[in-house]
């Protein structure tokens, strides 16, 4: 097969299991979203208002004042996202959030972030 064909699958899919996930989670002021973004070389994180649309908390790889050990493994640096997003989060008030995980399976770093920010003390 070609492999531009087969990216192409890959992305259908994906972007499939995302509406199907869009459609059932929904952020609120009492419990917003967190939207997980992931790359090739980066990860973000984003805790969301839908009601209002706007972006309450936002941490990333590439976030300038991060401080994370680019020799560390991915997953790894993923875990640290998730502990710093939590800790933002839980200074903003927010405790509760519904995790979105944008149509990527749930295992590896899109788990690792999940698990520093239950680490740090949100509550999916």
């Amino acid at each position: 097969m070609n492999n531009k064909l087969i990216s192409y699958k890959r992305y259908k899919a994906r972007a499939k299991r995302k509406l199907a996930i869009r459609s059932k989670v929904f952020g609120t002021p009492e419990r917003p979203r967190l939207a997980v973004f992931r790359s090739l070389k980066n990860i973000s994180a984003q805790i969301i208002d839908d009601t209002t649309g706007t972006t309450l908390v936002s941490y990333s790889t590439i976030t300038k004042d991060l401080k994370i050990d680019r020799s560390k493994k991915k997953t790894e640096q993923s875990f640290e996202i998730g502990q710093k997003l939590g800790e933002i989060a839980l200074k903003k008030g927010i405790k509760k959030v519904r995790f979105d995980r944008a149509g990527y399976l749930f295992h590896g770093r899109v788990k690792a972030l999940a698990d520093g920010a239950r680490k740090a003390g949100l509550e999916f």
